[in-house]
C-alpha cells in the first residue's frame, strides 16, 4: 500500500490527509506542535478567492464538508465586501467581475442597502457588494474537523514530532528523519508553511517564500447581524456565532524563522493597525473592546500566488504552499495535493501556473529587492 507522509499540519496537509483516507491510502501527518497552532487556525475564515484556479472546487466542497468531515466548521455561505471610497470600491468590484465570468453572481449596494444588510458599517462608506458565492468557517473548528476526520478514517498524527532531514535513494525520498525516529515514504507531501523553504533546502530545493506575522484581534461579544461574513478597508474576518468580531490583516511584519520554532508574541503597533481600520470600517461598534489577539505565521510567494507542485526530482515529492490563501481553499486545495501524491496531476483543475518552475530565474536577493525584510531598529543595526 502506498504511504504517504505529510508535512505539516495545517488546513492544507490536514485536507489532503483526508481526501487521501477516502481513496484508502496510508497517511501519516508530521507536525511540530500542534495541528492548527499556526496560521490555518489563526485566521479570519474567509473562504472567497475568485482568482484561484481552484476557486469553483472551493465554491463546490465549502457547503458539502461539514457532511463529508462529520463534524462542524460553521461555514456560512455568502460575503460581503465593503469599499470606503471609490478606490476600494473599483477594486472589490474588479475582483467580482473575475467571479462572475465564471458564473457566479453578485449584488451591488449602495450605502444604504449596504447598512441594512451589515449595521456596523460607515455611513460613509462608498458603497458596497454581496457576493452570492463564497462565505467563512470557524478556522478553529475546521481544523478540529479536518484532524479528527483524518484520525476516524485510520490516518495517522503525529504531534510535537520536528522534521529534521530526508534519506533519499536513486532519486527518490525513502523516508522522512524526524526526533522522534524515521518515517519510511512513498512519497511525500511538504505542506509546512513558512518552513518549507527551510525543509525544501535540505533537498537542495529552493522554494521562495517569505514569512511574516499575521495578526488578529477579536472584541467583545455584539448583537448578531444577518450577514457577518464581511470585510473591507484592507482587513478581512466575521463575526463568530457568539458575536465576536474576529479580524485581521492590513500591513504584514515581515520576520526571519532561523530555525524550526515560530515565535509567538503579538506585535502591538501591527495589531493596533487592525483595530483602527476595523474602526474605521464599523465606526457604529467603535465602543467594543478588543478582549483578546493572538499572532500566526504566514509565508508569501514572490507573485502572492501558491505554489501546487509535484516535482521531477525527487519525483515523489510533492510541494504545497499557499502564500497566506491555505485556509479558505483548502477543501479544494487539498483534493489537488491528493491527486498530485496519487497519479501525479490535478483532474479537476489546471494547475500549471501554480508550478514551483516559475520562479527558476528568481533573482537570489528577491526578498530584498521587494522589500520583505525584517525591520531592523537602527541601533541594533549599527552594533
Amino acid at each position: 500500500m502506498t504511504h504517504v507522509v505529510i508535512i505539516g499540519g495545517g488546513a492544507t496537509g490536514l485536507s489532503a490527509a483526508f481526501w487521501l483516507r477516502r481513496e484508502g491510502v496510508a497517511v501519516t501527518v508530521v507536525e511540530k506542535g500542534i495541528v492548527g497552532w499556526e496560521a490555518s487556525g489563526r485566521n479570519g475564515g474567509g473562504a472567497t478567492h475568485a482568482v484561484s484556479p481552484l476557486f469553483a472546487e472551493e465554491q463546490r466542497l465549502w457547503p458539502l464538508m461539514d457532511e463529508l468531515l462529520g463534524y462542524p466548521t460553521e461555514y456560512q455561505r455568502q460575503r460581503v465586501r465593503i469599499g470606503l471610497s471609490r478606490a476600494q470600491l473599483d477594486l472589490i468590484l474588479e475582483g467580482v467581475a473575475i467571479a462572475r465570468r465564471q458564473g457566479f453572481i453578485a449584488h451591488e449596494l449602495d450605502n444604504r442597502a449596504l447598512r441594512e444588510l451589515v449595521p456596523f458599517v460607515s455611513e460613509r462608506a462608498a458603497g458596497g457588494v454581496l457576493l452570492e458565492y463564497g462565505g467563512h468557517a470557524n478556522p478553529q473548528r475546521t481544523l478540529q474537523a479536518y484532524a479528527w476526520a483524518v484520525q476516524d478514517s485510520g490516518g495517522v498524527i503525529q504531534q510535537h514530532t520536528a522534521v529534521g532531514g530526508f534519506e533519499t535513494a536513486g532519486g527518490r525520498i525513502t523516508a522522512v528523519r524526524t526526533d522522534q525516529g524515521l518515517i519510511g515514504c512513498d512519497v511525500v507531501v511538504l505542506a509546512a508553511g513558512p518552513h518549507t523553504a527551510q525543509l525544501a533546502a535540505k533537498l537542495g530545493i529552493r522554494v521562495p517564500v517569505a514569512a511574516a506575522r499575521a495578526e488578529m484581534v477579536v472584541t467583545e461579544p455584539l448583537a448578531l447581524i444577518r450577514f457577518g461574513g464581511a470585510d473591507g478597508n484592507g482587513v478581512y474576518g466575521r463575526q463568530t456565532l457568539r458575536g465576536n468580531l474576529a479580524y485581521g490583516g492590513g500591513a504584514h511584519e515581515w520576520i526571519d524563522l532561523p530555525d524550526a520554532t515560530t515565535p509567538r508574541p503579538v506585535n502591538s503597533p501591527v495589531m493596533q493597525s487592525v483595530a483602527k481600520r476595523v474602526h474605521e470600517l464599523f465606526p457604529r461598534v467603535a465602543h467594543a473592546r478588543v478582549i483578546r489577539s493572538w499572532a500566526g505565521v504566514v509565508e508569501n510567494t514572490p507573485d502572492g500566488r501558491p505554489i501546487l507542485d509535484r516535482l521531477s526530482g525527487p519525483d515523489n515529492l510533492v510541494v504545497a504552499s499557499m502564500s497566506s490563501v491555505g485556509f479558505g481553499l483548502s477543501p479544494a486545495s487539498g483534493r489537488a495535493v491528493a491527486q498530485l501524491a496519487t497519479i501525479g496531476r490535478c483532474d479537476f483543475a489546471d494547475l500549471s501556473q501554480l508550478r514551483l518552475s516559475r520562479f527558476d530565474g528568481l533573482a537570489a536577493d528577491w526578498q530584498h529587492q521587494m522589500g520583505w525584510v525584517p525591520w531592523v531598529h537602527p541601533k541594533e543595526a549599527a552594533a
